[in-house]
């Protein structure tokens, strides 16, 4: 359709392909071959559903060939080749490199061993379910078959294979995760950057709201000081009770003015407190007799209006959805909707074969959502690979229990090996199941360190998740994460441009990084949160008589700090994690650079007071990324970068440097706080542009932590802090972090005091440890304690 055209580059070079009468084999790297196979010799160069760009650059390999069969040997990979219809005896590709033993070698037909991708939902499931392949495995390779899905017009639309051939992909990058990945992004397009209000709070719940209640719920969240960026309006905001004559009510277009007397004031009144405005729509029964925009639409498809024959719901007709959003979709945008949540659940069949018309409305959802220059987004389920173009992913109605949310790190991080980044769940389950206090806030936790944060709930009375609903100690640690999330922003906001300009997801397996250690496969529900940080939300319930619930961690080699509890580890080991409610195991490893806000409020503003978390100990490098927030001009690189430096060498340095680029972007002035954790306190100088200042600094210490603060300062000028020595990390409080785990401990004074003098008494870390494991107490006591003394 015209104005809904795609950048594509679906051409491979000429010097990378191998063609025979019915076969063509394309090197695309040395890692990645493209596999066909046509009777009629007839073969597809057009950009598919999945695959946009060929265009790879010229790749060396041998070509060996002889009249009954054919080599190509690239740097990675060996593939034979009888020239006949591809079969498991004649095709085969050895993955090159000391990977397995035995399992490196793929026959055509066979799967292999997968590190998963994803599922196209979690409706209605309760715990785990299965996923679809990624593109990653242990063993070295994986497939994707594109053989069936349609092909890319010029002009904008769609059109199956007139070819019924095969058409798939090898991908043999080893344990190079990280290198697949970023293949994948080059040959099926790149994640678009989020809108910067997308990475904060959103409010959504499945309930009958008026205008008025939803803004007395907005006032009362103002009142609690707990910060939202997205107000979600699910289906009731349009006509629900609607004549049976028309079918069901789940589909509507037309604002029940009952409830919403004046849809722009209401939303113009959301927008003004800092809220984007997103509304449900099930599209799936199309425009009927009823709804405000039917005569137009009546009109423009040919039907009988009078006798208010339906407008069907169409993908397949390019007509159709040109009125579909002219007249169903525009006109709200115009009066605030900021994009729209796509709820089809409607199975994958329409009139053409092969095409699904949750991937047709993804697609086109997301490009209308964008026609006017502003940075677009879709909110909806996923449609298969090729799907990160179109965030953010909606993962569907989960019941709420234990089971699902213990599924849902793994779910999130294991997306990212499909390229599939940007998932959004139902934050704290959506229906059936039991009010759990300690789950919510443990869902909330993870949700806060998840790639979209959004609470959601089904209509029923008394399952809301605002805060002041649960007991007062759960509320407290829900205002607490919520507000974290939104001074997370400009970190999240950088991770939102690496995964856009590097392919590297926000969210992401451990193995990623350490692809060889056995360990980082054992741990399926932690991953690293960006480039800095390792999370592993605890989703078991928590041990009464301690109030402890327990996570097994592996921190890699190195040192690592936990953000909330600010203990220092040692890594290259298996951590048993004991936390409280407030908690969740949360590490920066040395080095690591956490740019946030000060305060939670104004997501879309680039903020002029920042914190820089810094936990030292190895020289490290982190781009703070800021730009408009909104609109698609990131794409030609317009934009604002703060590089921040810590330099380890004989002494401590930490830089900040000028703001290069676009300077409009960002504040003239700007105060930092520079947070250095788990560091003893040392001197130091600050310069800016070489002029000491230290007579405008001031600091302060917090337990575990001492700040630097400094002045408004000129960000066209560089910052350096230069500390007299190397900073040095402090010990761990192990006497005082045992004393208050004792303190709450519900066993007997008497025990209580053995326990705390063996922890103060100078012996060996192995003889305490073993004289407490013989105290006859609680194993999650015990587990804590040891935790603490065998940290650093």
């Amino acid at each position: 359709m015209k104005g809904y055209e795609i950048k594509s580059n679906p051409l491979a070079l000429e010097e990378n392909i191998v063609c025979g009468e019915k076969y063509r084999i394309t090197v695309l790297t040395s890692r990645l071959i493209r596999l066909e196979y046509q009777e009629d010799g007839q073969f597809v160069d057009e950009a598919s559903q999945v695959v946009l760009n060929r265009n790879f650059k010229k790749c060396d390999f041998k070509l060996h060939e002889k009249e009954d069969n054919l080599q190509i040997i690239t740097n990675h990979l060996r593939l034979e080749y009888d020239k006949k219809e591809f079969s498991p005896n004649g095709l085969s590709i050895q993955v090159l490199g000391n990977i397995s033993v035995y399992f490196s070698l793929w026959h055509y037909g066979e799967k292999g061993a997968n590190l998963h991708g994803t599922a196209r939902t979690l409706d209605a499931v309760d715990g785990a379910c299965e996923l679809e392949d990624g593109i990653l495995s242990r063993n070295g390779f994986a497939v994707m078959d594109d053989s069936r899905t349609l092909l890319l017009t010029e002009d904008g639309w769609v059109r199956p294979r007139r070819q019924t051939g095969i058409d798939i992909y090898f991908w043999g990058y080893g344990r190079d995760y990280k290198a697949a990945l970023k293949d994948f992004y080059h040959l099926c397009g790149q994640t678009p950057m989020l809108p910067r209000y997308a990475l904060g709070n959103w409010w959504s719940r499945f309930y009958r709201y008026t205008e008025q209640s939803y803004k007395e719920l907005i006032q009362r969240f103002e009142k609690e000081e707990i910060p939202f960026s997205v107000a979600v309006i699910d289906m009731d905001w349009h006509l629900v009770d609607i004549d049976e004559k028309y079918g069901s009510g789940w589909t509507g277009f037309t604002w029940n003015r009952e409830l919403f007397s004046d849809p722009k004031e209401f939303m113009d009144w959301l927008h003004n407190r800092g809220l984007k405005v997103t509304l449900n729509v099930h599209p799936a029964d199309g425009i009927r007799g009823y709804e405000e925009m039917y005569p137009q639409m009546a009109q423009a498809m040919g039907v009988n209006a009078e006798a208010e024959e339906p407008v069907l719901m169409d993908v397949t007709n390019r007509d159709f959805l040109k009125a579909y959003f002219e007249y169903a979709h525009h006109p709200n945008e115009e009066d605030g909707v900021d994009f729209w949540w796509v709820d089809w659940q409607q199975g994958s069949y329409c009139k053409v074969e092969g095409l699904d018309p949750l991937w047709m409305l993804n697609h086109y959802y997301f490009l209308d959502n964008g026609r006017d220059g502003k940075r677009p987004m879709t909110f909806s389920r996923y449609a298969g690979p090729g799907s990160h173009r179109y965030p953010i992913g909606f993962s569907g109605d989960t019941i709420i229990s234990w089971d699902s949310l213990a599924f849902q790190p793994y779910f999130t991080a294991t997306a990212s090996n499909i390229g599939y980044g940007w998932w959004s769940h139902d934050i704290g389950g959506h229906m059936n199941g039991v009010k759990d206090d300690e789950m919510a806030a443990r869902w909330l936790q993870f949700g806060v360190f998840s790639p979209i944060m959004r609470l959601h709930s089904s209509n029923s009375e008394f399952n809301g998740k605002e805060p002041w609903r649960y007991e007062k100690s759960i509320c407290d640690v829900m205002k607490k994460y919520l507000k974290l999330r939104h001074k997370m922003i400009p970190y999240l906001y950088s991770m939102n441009y690496r995964s856009y300009k590097q392919g590297m997801p926000l969210v992401e397996p451990m193995y990623y990084e350490y692809p060889e250690n056995q360990e980082a496969y054992e741990v399926p529900n932690q991953y690293y949160f960006g480039s800095e940080c390792i999370v592993a939300p605890i989703t078991e319930k928590k041990e009464n008589e301690t109030g402890f619930a327990h996570i097994d961690v592996w921190l890699p080699e190195g040192k690592y700090i936990d953000i909330f509890t600010h203990t220092i580890y040692q890594g290259n080991r298996m951590v048993s994690c004991y936390r409280s409610i407030e908690d969740i195991p949360a590490f920066l490893k040395e080095g690591a650079i956490v740019p946030c806000m000060e305060s939670a409020e104004n997501v879309d503003k680039n903020p002029d007071r920042l914190q820089l978390y810094v936990f030292p100990g190895k020289s490290n490098e982190f781009t703070l990324y800021e730009d408009d927030n909104i609109s698609i001009e990131y794409e030609q690189g317009k934009c604002a970068i703060t590089k921040l430096y810590l330099l380890e060498t004989e002494q401590t340095e930490f830089v900040i440097s000028a703001v290069s680029g676009n300077m409009e972007f960002v504040p003239k002035m700007r105060t930092y706080q520079i947070m250095l954790l788990g560091c003893q306190r040392q001197e130091f100088t600050v310069y800016v542009e070489n002029m000491e200042i230290n007579d405008l600094v001031s600091v302060s210490e917090e337990k575990g932590m001492f700040m630097i603060e400094l002045p408004y300062l000129e960000t066209q000028k560089e910052i350096r802090i230069v500390f007299k020595e190397k900073l040095k990390l402090m010990p761990n409080d192990i006497a005082g972090k045992c004393f208050t785990i004792l303190n709450q401990a519900q066993i007997s004074f008497e025990q209580k005091e053995r326990l705390y003098k063996i922890i103060k008494k100078d012996t060996s870390l192995a003889e305490k440890i073993v004289s407490i494991l013989n105290e006859k107490c609680n194993m999650y006591l015990q587990g804590s304690l040891c935790e603490l003394l065998a940290a650093q």
